[in-house]
């Protein structure tokens, strides 16, 4: 009897596939009991519209908005998750599954034919724990397998897997079956093991995760084919593009080279809008890692030497789907091989771009302007408004510093290096007050880092205050760029007599020519005040133009404000 029932569900529930398979679903959750579901799909029925739930064959119960066709079913879910409406580890689903319509609308009830027979569906847990002790012992190896990376993926079992239903895995089992209202014994039943495993090899589906071998790249990976499509060949990186509104993209990395190549690469991959900020990076002597992070997507980058050449992958991932992501990212590091073949340098060749590297966007800093060493561990002077509301600031497009200090009056602010570092030159501050109509020079990086040196333009001291007799500031006729700001303003001897501030004041720019600098007695205050002792000088004999030009690019800093 027991045969026939379930036989008659075999044959509605794939009468129903077939009928539901032309239209999408957004698959939201899935509940053990009837009443959990009904309870879940009225309260998303109170903020979404089309809200379904159904029956599935392992008697559980899906709750799903819909139907849709395909492209507005993932239209919907990237809206519903943005909206912050859905789980991030909902997907949309063919169907396929779902039996029996038991809440919303019978807009899809004409695609569901009736049943062949009456098909009653058992309680989940009906077996008995020593009855599903005995149905367990019939999986195989890849089932038992197949079960711990099901409570891995529910976030239940972080072991090994190793098909063995140790201590660890049965820990694991019982708080899943807690988790979802179930007698926590520690050994799933017939019908749990069902409902564990839809779950994950749902969202496996909705992956479809394909291998290819890429005989001109050199390299076989598993990749989630239904989201990303090829592209092109563009050295040293084949595009895979998203399919689907979601926007999953893939990387393929391949190039002849060495470790030389590996440590440039890394640099270069951190410069990309496809590697955000926050995350964590680490270059090893044969390979590198790259994970980041922000309010729109995450991303993974790993690249290894193989042979005479390095070759790795980048996936990226929209953000607040970071279950899918792990699973996609998974299959590519297990799949990851390296075969013959490298992608030539002039693979895909194009126009170039500094704005972008092999078609990829280059990540360009919020704000770039100037600073300069103060002391012989790193630390940096420059303007206050060069570092506010920054959620990073880099000095030379390399190292990471903080605000140790800062004076909002004057718009000063002490900047410290995360690690020390060792100047090649630091500032001396002049004592000696500078004669009116004197000849200056003020180092910057006027063209916002295009350049990796600083400029060095010239000027004239014109008083010793502001328009508004202020005495804590120069006033200069010299022609300066924003990004000139913080940078040092030297007298003819190479003493720092200044530090430029910014052109724009209280909401007014500064015409040009003119510019203001807080002076050194100011600087010195500042700095002493907050623990810095800075060198002085009295020094008052000519330094060479072209001395003073290295002097200048020595001392002088490129800050950057990057969000």
């Amino acid at each position: 009897m027991r045969y026939m029932i379930r036989l008659a569900a075999t044959i509605f529930l794939s009468v129903s596939a077939t009928a539901l398979a032309a239209q999408s679903w957004v698959q939201v959750e899935a509940q053990p009991s009837e009443a959990r579901a009904l309870d879940r799909a009225e309260d998303y029925a109170g903020r979404i519209a089309n809200v379904k739930a159904y029956r599935t064959g392992s008697n559980w119960h899906v709750i799903a908005i819909g139907p849709f066709e395909d492209d507005e079913a993932r239209r919907q879910l990237l809206q519903l998750r943005a909206a912050r409406q859905i789980p991030g580890d909902a997907f949309v689903s063919d169907g396929r599954s779902f039996g029996a319509q038991i809440f919303g609308g019978d807009d899809v009830a004409a695609l569901t034919p009736e049943p062949l027979a009456p098909a009653p569906v058992p309680e989940p847990g009906e077996e008995t724990p020593a009855e599903a002790r005995a149905s367990e012992r019939a999986l195989t190896r890849e089932d038992r397998a197949n079960l711990q990376i099901a409570l891995r993926w529910e976030g239940f079992y972080n072991s090994t897997i190793d098909a063995s239903f140790g201590p660890g895995t049965r820990r694991a089992m019982s708080a899943w079956q807690a988790a979802n209202g179930f007698e926590a014994t520690g050994i799933l039943t017939t019908l749990q093991r069902a409902a564990l495993s839809e779950g994950y090899f749902g969202v496996l589906q909705s992956l479809s995760l394909t291998p290819i071998i890429d005989a001109e790249a050199g390299i076989e990976i598993s990749i989630p084919s239904r989201l990303v499509k090829f592209d092109r060949y563009e050295a040293p990186f084949v595009h895979y593009v998203p399919a689907t509104d979601e926007g999953v993209q893939v990387l393929l990395i391949s190039q002849t080279g060495d470790d030389a190549t590996l440590a440039a690469l890394y640099d270069i991959m951190q410069t990309l809008e496809i590697v955000p900020l926050n995350g964590s990076r680490a270059l090893r002597n044969t390979s590198f890692t790259l994970e980041g992070a922000n309010d729109e997507i995450i991303s993974h980058t790993f690249v290894r030497i193989a042979g005479n050449a390095v070759k790795g992958y980048t996936l990226i991932w929209p953000a607040g789907d970071e279950k899918r992501f792990r699973l996609a990212l998974e299959a590519m590091q297990t799949s990851f091989r390296v075969t013959d073949g490298v992608l030539s340098d002039s693979a895909g060749a194009v126009e170039q771009n500094i704005d972008l590297l092999s078609g990829l966007e280059v990540r360009r800093a919020d704000r770039a302007r100037s600073g300069f060493f103060i002391d012989g561990n790193g630390g940096v002077l420059t303007t206050l408004e060069a570092v506010q509301q920054c959620a990073r600031i880099t000095l030379n497009d390399e190292t990471d510093a903080v605000i140790a200090a800062q004076d909002v009056g004057l718009g000063l602010a002490l900047l410290t290096p995360t690690e020390a570092l060792a100047p090649l030159s630091v500032a001396e501050l002049a004592t000696a007050t500078p004669r009116l109509q004197s000849d200056v020079a003020i180092a910057g990086f006027s063209f916002g880092g295009v350049l990796t040196a600083p400029s060095v333009t010239y000027g004239t001291l014109v008083d010793l205050k502001g328009l508004d007799g202020d005495t804590r500031v120069q006033r200069l006729s010299v022609t300066s760029e924003p990004s000139d700001a913080g940078g040092p303003v030297f007298s003819g001897s190479g003493a720092v007599t200044g530090m430029l501030l910014d052109r724009t004041s209280n909401g007014r720019t500064l015409p040009t020519g003119v510019a203001f600098a807080a002076d050194a007695p100011v600087l010195a205050t500042f700095l002493s005040e907050n623990g810095v002792s800075v060198a002085a000088t009295d020094r008052a004999t000519e330094m060479a133009p072209e001395d003073l030009t290295i002097l200048a690019a020595d001392m002088t800093v490129l800050v950057n404000c990057w969000n």
